[in-house]
C-alpha cells in the first residue's frame, strides 16, 4: 500500500520482535494503518497482542525494526535524536498511570510539560490554569495528586498531554484504572478538547464501554490488525467520511481485494446504509425548510452565546474580499444587521480577517462609540480559510472581556462556523 502524505501518523507492513536468539520472539506482523488530521481511532483487543507496542513506536519512543513509520511526514526508522525530540514534541502522551509528581500541584505538573518551549514562566502559568480550567478544575488547581481523584487525576494528565495543542495524542489504557462514570468524562473530555484543538487521537483500550467515541476501531490480535471490513466501527456512522480520504480506484482496490465475502457483504450494506442517509440530507436540502432551520440555529445559537459570555450583544460578518469589506450576516441584542459594512483596512473585524488574530479591545480607545468592550474572533471554513469574523459587545457587567472569555468564545466560534457555512451554502443553492 502506498505512503499516505497527508496522514499524521502512516504505518507500513511493520514488524517487531522482542528478546534475542532462541527468546527472540516476534509480536507485531506487518502492521499497516493511516491515521488522519482530527480522527480519533482506538485499537482494541485482549491483554498482550502488542498494543502498546504499536503506541510507543508511534511516539517514537521505541527503534523500530522492520517496516516504516511516519509521523507527520518523518520516517522513524533510522532517524537521528533531533528528529525523534522533534516529533516527541507535537505528541501528546497519555498513560494508563496518571505519572503525576507527587510532590507538585496540579498546576506545576502541567506547566512541567511547557519547560522546553521558549514561552515565559508567565506564559506557561497562565496555560497550565487555563487548561485546567477547560477541564474542569478550577477549583483543584493547587492541589496535590494525593488530595485528587482518580478521575481527577487523570484529566491534571489530559491537561499535561494537550497545554502544548500537539497535532497528535496518543493514549494507552487511560480508562483502565477509572470506574465507569470517571472513565466515560475523561475520554469525552479528551474528545472535545482534541477535536478544538483539530489533533488526531490514538487510542488503545481493552475497555469496550468506550468505543463508540471512535471514527473508527481497529482489532489488534496475536500481532496482526484485522482487515479493512472489520476494523471500521460500525456504529461511528464515518465509513464513507474514511473512504473520503483516500478516494483513488487503486487505493479502494487495494482494500476491498483484503475483504473475504462476509466482510465484503458486511461492508456494501454499511455503505449502503449511509449513502441512503446523504441522500436524504441531499433531498432536505432542497426544502426552504431546511434553509430556515439552519437560519434559525445560527441566530439562537449566537444568541446564547451573547447570553453565556455576558454580552449585550453579538454580530456576525461574512468576508467579501472583492469589495474589501466585511458584511453584517446576523445580529442579536441591541444591534440590527442594517448598520453598514465594515472596511477590511480600517475596521476591528477587518483586522481580525486580515490577521486571524483575536481581538479583545476597549471600544472607547479605538474609536467614538460608546460601546465599551469589544471581543472578535475569526471563524474559518472546513478549509481552514477565514470567511467571517464573530463580534461580542459590551460585557454587562461593564467590565472587559476576560481571557476566559477569549478561549471560551474561540472554542465556540468553530461549530457556529461549520453552521454559518451551510447557511451560505444553502443560501447559494436557493438563490440558483
Amino acid at each position: 500500500m502506498p505512503v499516505a502524505a497527508d496522514a499524521v501518523i502512516s504505518m507500513r507492513d511493520i514488524s517487531h520482535f522482542y528478546g534475542a536468539g532462541v527468546l527472540r520472539r516476534q509480536v507485531l506482523f506487518d502492521i499497516s494503518c493511516d491515521i488522519w488530521p482530527g480522527e480519533i481511532v482506538i485499537i482494541t483487543g485482549p491483554s498482550g497482542s502488542g498494543k502498546t507496542t504499536v503506541l510507543t513506536l508511534a511516539g517514537a519512543l521505541r527503534s523500530l525494526e522492520l517496516g516504516s513509520m511516519r509521523v507527520l511526514n518523518q520516517e522513524l526508522k533510522g532517524a537521528g535524536y533531533e528528529t525523534l525530540v522533534h516529533v516527541r514534541k507535537n505528541i501528546g502522551f497519555i498513560f494508563q498511570e496518571h505519572n503525576l509528581l507527587n510532590s507538585l500541584t496540579a498546576r506545576q505538573n502541567v506547566q512541567m510539560s511547557l519547560g522546553l518551549y521558549p514561552i515565559s514562566a508567565r506564559e506557561a502559568r497562565t496555560r497550565s490554569t487555563a487548561m485546567l480550567d477547560a477541564v474542569g478544575l478550577h477549583e483543584q488547581i493547587d492541589y496535590l495528586p494525593a488530595q485528587l481523584s482518580g478521575g481527577q487525576r487523570q484529566r491534571v494528565a489530559v491537561a499535561r498531554a494537550l497545554v502544548r495543542e500537539p497535532k497528535i495524542i496518543l493514549a494507552d489504557e487511560p480508562t483502565a484504572a477509572l470506574d465507569r462514570q470517571a472513565g466515560r468524562g475523561v475520554v469525552e473530555l479528551l474528545r472535545q478538547l482534541a477535536r478544538r484543538q483539530g489533533c488526531a487521537i490514538l487510542l488503545v483500550t481493552h475497555d469496550h464501554r468506550i468505543l463508540d467515541i471512535a471514527d473508527r476501531v481497529m482489532l489488534l490480535e496475536d500481532g496482526r490488525l484485522s482487515s479493512f471490513g472489520t476494523v471500521t466501527s460500525p456504529h461511528s456512522g464515518h465509513l464513507l467520511t474514511a473512504l473520503a480520504r483516500m478516494p483513488a480506484k487503486e487505493h479502494l482496490g487495494l482494500l476491498m481485494g483484503k475483504l473475504g465475502e462476509g466482510e465484503f457483504i458486511e461492508l456494501l450494506h454499511t455503505i449502503g446504509s449511509e449513502s441512503e442517509q446523504f441522500l436524504n440530507i441531499l433531498d432536505l436540502g432542497e426544502q426552504a425548510s431546511v434553509k430556515t432551520l439552519f437560519e434559525n440555529l445560527l441566530e439562537t445559537i449566537l444568541s446564547k452565546i451573547a447570553d453565556l459570555l455576558e454580552a449585550e450583544s453579538a454580530l456576525i460578518f461574512l468576508v467579501e474580499e472583492s469589495h474589501g469589506r466585511l458584511r453584517p450576516r446576523v445580529a442579536v441584542g441591541r444591534v440590527n444587521t442594517t448598520d453598514a459594512a465594515a472596511p477590511v483596512d480600517s475596521s476591528i473585524v477587518g483586522r481580525v480577517a486580515r490577521t486571524g488574530q483575536i481581538l479583545n479591545v476597549s471600544q472607547t480607545a479605538a474609536s467614538p462609540s460608546n460601546s465599551d468592550s469589544v471581543l472578535s474572533v475569526p471563524i474559518h471554513n472546513r478549509h481552514e480559510q477565514i470567511f467571517a469574523v464573530a463580534q461580542l459587545v459590551n460585557k454587562r457587567t461593564k467590565g472587559s472581556f476576560t481571557g476566559s472569555d477569549e478561549r471560551a468564545f474561540r472554542d465556540l466560534a468553530q461549530p457556529l462556523g461549520l453552521i454559518l457555512e451551510a447557511c451560505e451554502r444553502l443560501a447559494r443553492d436557493h438563490r440558483s
